[in-house]
């Protein structure tokens, strides 16, 4: 049994490369999540600081 030439290893065809718009949007949108993130952490973390002020009622 012998192997065809060309088909084995990274030999075939380069893959394409993707835009610089699609990169840009793709960059944009995980920044958007990243701070939107942030921001529920945040109000996460000022909710129970304020929840704990306030104390549990006896």
């Amino acid at each position: 049994m012998t192997r065809a030439s060309g088909t084995a290893g990274f030999k075939g065809h380069p893959a394409t490369v993707a835009s610089s718009r699609l990169t840009n949007a793709v960059a944009a949108s995980l920044a958007v999540a990243a701070l939107s993130l942030c921001l529920i952490v945040a109000l996460t973390v000022l909710s129970t600081k304020a929840t704990m002020a306030m104390g549990l009622p006896a």
